[in-house]
């Protein structure tokens, strides 16, 4: 909903004071909001520096790379995502969590205020978790609002101050990852009848 892939059936979504409730997917770009899907998904036969590239084309990516040129600006995210060594190949040789890393490379290509990561840890190895991990934080500290949806708990747990827990579309808690970690139906939800968070 947040990103115009869907539309509310009733109700507002605001965005730094505008409603982009409806919005066509490019304008909420354009207003500063990126996403990442849990089904990776890339330009398969371009370079990984291609992909970045296209994303630099939003109109809030080229504000930036206007200034230092489009390949500069894919290169530097790139590299911020620890790719660049691999900038001209293409997605089909990537294993799975570079495959995530390019996802957030190319959203960061569109210059967002907030970031959408949807899933971020799945299917990927611990090393891998810990990579993704490094990353979201990164970004937080340099200014980009981090919104996450999952299921790895753990990771979920260690990035963020405050927790929206739900279970088949119906909201149960809005707390602290603590209070949300010992919340009993939480708990049943997610781990099953009898479960603890360790």
């Amino acid at each position: 909903l947040i990103s115009g892939l869907e539309k509310p059936s009733s109700g507002s979504i605001r965005f730094d004071g505008v409603n982009i409730a409806g919005l066509k997917p490019y304008k909420i770009v354009n207003l500063g909001i990126a996403r990442t899907f849990q089904l990776v998904r890339s330009f398969k036969f371009l370079s990984l520096l291609d992909n970045v590239s296209v994303s630099c084309l939003s109109k809030r990516g080229k504000a930036v790379s206007k200034k230092i040129g489009t390949e500069e600006y894919a290169s530097s995210i790139l590299t911020s995502v620890g790719l660049v060594d691999k900038a001209t190949l293409p997605p089909v040789v990537l294993p799975h969590g570079d495959l995530r890393k390019l996802q957030i490379a190319k959203a960061i290509g569109t210059n967002p205020e907030l970031l959408l990561l949807d899933e971020p840890f799945s299917g990927l190895s611990y090393e891998e978790k810990v990579g993704i991990t490094d990353l979201i934080k990164k970004l937080h500290d340099d200014g980009v609002t981090i919104f996450l949806t999952g299921h790895v708990l753990r990771e979920l747990m260690t990035l963020v101050p405050r927790v929206i827990a739900m279970h088949q579309g119906k909201f149960i808690i809005d707390g602290t990852p603590e209070e949300v970690a010992n919340n009993k139906i939480v708990l049943e939800a997610y781990l099953g009848r009898g479960a603890r968070f360790a």
